[in-house]
């Protein structure tokens, strides 16, 4: 049988950032903002798979980022939001979601990012922020 792991985040998407370089000691670090969401993603993970043994072969990633539709819109552009009609077309881009959740899962759900084979980010509009993470086997 195949190991699939879900996991819902209840929190708007961070992306990636870029690592920062100390201009002291001209050593790079991770954001913290970067650093926090990881911590949190893979915290929620070992929650939910206490004893989860990670994946050894190829893996299947699909994250669904879901976007709070903003407070200003009308009710009619809100509806075709909240439906699928519009897309969210802003930051994070798509990369750097599925890279801020994988580098998280990272040892945990799988050995290594490289085992990623198949890999598909979803933007959409929700009432609420959440994303959901769906890991399985390929």
């Amino acid at each position: 049988m195949k190991t699939t792991y879900v996991l819902e985040i209840n929190e708007s998407i961070t992306g990636k950032q870029r690592p920062r370089m100390n201009t002291r000691t001209g050593r790079a670090y991770t954001p913290g903002k970067t650093k926090a969401y990881e911590y949190l993603v893979r915290q929620l993970f070992l929650n939910k798979y206490p004893d989860c043994e990670p994946i050894k072969g190829r893996i299947s990633i699909s994250i669904w980022a879901y976007f709070e539709v903003p407070k200003s819109t009308s009710k009619k552009k809100e509806l075709e939001m909240l439906s699928g009609q519009i897309s969210p077309v802003k930051k994070p881009d798509w990369d750097n979601i599925g890279k801020i959740v994988s580098d998280a899962l990272n040892k945990f759900a799988f050995l290594d990012d490289a085992q990623i084979v198949d890999a598909r980010v979803i933007k959409e509009y929700s009432k609420t922020p959440k994303v959901i993470v769906k890991i399985s086997e390929f």
